[in-house]
């Protein structure tokens, strides 16, 4: 399983139930690494998409214990959540969020894509400092780009010490 996300300079990713920062080219990135793949998240950032309908052309797995819709798979525990991803090739599930899923899940993912955003967004939301997480090295990081006058890259961290689901 892996990771998906941008933080800021404090590793924030979220304020009022939005993202931090508008970047299309990190939207894009996004889209591509997840589409026809597996999502998982938590009931808030299902709510965030647009209508709060699921993500096209993914299968969207939401950890809830108050969502009931046809359109997504619901689960209902961390148990049952487990038991759900392994029923897919873990290298095709993606954890998208929101902080509270990150936090509990992070060790299960043996890779994190991360766009570090050079900024402060004044996050109210975090995701887990892998600088500084025993296990978790960065193994690349893209050159400087610039997109809405906010500097990013492009990175890929990897969990020696990945937990079994």
């Amino acid at each position: 399983m892996k990771a998906i996300v941008a933080v800021d300079e404090k590793w924030g990713i979220g304020k009022n139930n939005d993202l931090l920062f508008s970047i299309p080219e990190d939207m894009k990135f996004f889209r591509q690494t997840t589409l026809n793949k597996v999502v998982v998240m938590g009931s808030n950032t299902l709510k965030s998409f647009p209508n709060g309908a699921p993500l096209k052309n993914r299968i969207n797995i939401v950890l809830s214990t108050t969502v009931n819709r046809d359109d997504c798979i619901v689960v209902r525990s961390l148990e049952e959540l487990k038991s759900k991803i392994k029923e897919y090739d873990k290298s095709q599930v993606f954890l998208i969020g929101g902080a509270k899923l990150y936090g509990t899940m992070i060790d299960y993912c043996d890779e994190a894509y991360i766009t570090k955003v050079k900024a402060d967004g004044n996050a109210q939301v975090f995701f887990p400092n892998l600088d500084q997480k025993e296990g978790w090295e960065m193994v690349s990081e893209s050159e400087e780009k610039i997109s809405n006058e906010l500097k990013f890259a492009f990175t890929t961290y990897k969990n020696n010490n990945t937990k079994n689901l």
